[in-house]
């Protein structure tokens, strides 16, 4: 099993720049960014932070409002303050390096249990157990003949990913990262390409019958949540170079006021967008509320702006 999947990854994996020739910073950065994230929208957006903030003293440098403005449109946008944070702990703790082991990792702020083996494992070559979602999937299927993992990660899941994992340093780093290119790219959670699957004999779940999963996964609303309205918000602040007054978020802006701003077109679109979804008055307090408690935003005589 592990001769199959490995010779299949050294063939197949994907050219992504954080393999490879990456520095330890790259490869934190990418694993923050692409949780929850898929690769297509984190790749330009990866790019263009490594150009601007090559290191982690780079970016514990820049204020924390330009970091959640680079942020874009990713998604979960309390990972960029987290990273800015762990950035400045590096400074401060590590003289401005990404630390090497699980351990250190995991002190550093925002970094869970997953980062840091992931970090450990692809950017120091430390045989650590990683566990993600597809690699979670690709062990329900072909070790337990189940057609998806537990809804939440359980320590059986741990033991049993432990158990896999080769022994070999360089063997397992590659185990971690060709079973979760897999899950991916083979083993999806909707209708698995199971004939390119180079461990298809040996799958369990095959030789089940291929069974239904037991539950229904639960996909996150996005549509009329306070989540859509914050990044509306974030999108105006981020369009933004000064403070945008509360009056603005809540109904049509004014040519006078829109040839005031230094950027009218992009922040009347932000706006727009904003005031299309005819978000209800408590549902926007709400949300203004929670990105000033979350630290995503501030709010000054002037207006809300990002964090400074």
């Amino acid at each position: 099993m592990h001769k199959a999947i490995l010779d299949w990854f050294a063939v197949t994996a994907r050219d992504l720049p954080w393999r490879g020739e990456c520095s330890p910073w790259g490869v934190l950065v990418s694993e923050i960014m692409l949780q929850q994230t898929p690769v297509v929208r984190v790749l330009p957006v990866w790019e263009e932070w490594l150009r601007r903030w090559p290191t982690p003293t780079d970016l514990a440098a820049e204020p924390a409002g330009e970091v959640v403005r680079a942020w874009g449109r990713l998604g979960y946008p309390r990972r960029a303050l987290r990273l800015h944070e762990a950035a400045r702990v590096m400074v401060e703790r590590h003289d401005g390096l990404v630390p090497g082991t699980v351990d250190e990792l995991l002190a550093l702020p925002g970094i869970g249990t997953y980062t840091a083996a992931a970090v450990a494992a692809f950017a120091f070559g430390r045989r650590s157990t990683v566990v993600d979602t597809n690699i979670r999937r690709v062990h329900a299927r072909l070790v337990l003949g189940q057609a998806l993992p537990a809804p939440a990660l359980t320590a059986a899941e741990m033991r049993l990913a432990a158990e896999l994992l080769p022994a070999d340093d360089a063997e397992s780093v590659a185990w971690n990262a060709g079973v979760m290119e897999l899950g991916a790219l083979v083993c999806t959670a909707r209708r698995p390409k199971c004939d390119a699957c180079p461990v298809q004999a040996e799958c369990a779940w095959i030789a089940a019958g291929q069974p239904e999963p037991t539950y229904v996964p639960k996909g996150q609303p996005w549509a009329g949540t306070d989540r859509q309205v914050r990044g509306a918000v974030l999108a105006v602040l981020r369009a933004a170079e000064s403070p945008v007054h509360a009056d603005l978020l809540w109904g049509p802006v004014t040519s006078v006021v829109a040839a005031s701003m230094a950027h009218p077109g992009e922040v009347l679109r932000a706006l727009s967008a904003l005031h299309d979804l005819n978000t209800h008055a408590p549902q926007l307090e709400r949300s203004l509320a929670g990105l000033v408690a979350d630290g995503l935003a501030e709010m000054s005589d002037a207006g809300y702006h990002l964090p400074r």
